[in-house]
């Protein structure tokens, strides 16, 4: 006798995302030579170019918005 599998009462991951980070984790991280040449700057690159202008900051780049991919399913 095959006994009927429960549904869980856990969300799927995409609900628990909040809507404005859904697509961080696929976009590209870019560094600030890549925001420096970039035809249209965001306000999150213009900061880090302001953040790395800095005499001996140390940077690991930021996701890129113009290279955001499909939300989770």
């Amino acid at each position: 006798m095959v006994k009927a599998g429960k549904k869980s009462a856990t969300k799927h991951k995409y609900e628990q995302i909040p809507p404005e980070e859904r697509y961080k984790f696929t976009m590209k991280i870019v560094t600030s030579d890549k925001c420096i040449v970039c035809k249209q700057q965001c306000e999150r690159g213009l900061t880090y170019i302001e953040k790395m202008s800095q005499p001996g900051a140390i940077g690991y780049g930021v996701p890129c918005i113009l290279t955001k991919g499909k939300a989770y399913k």
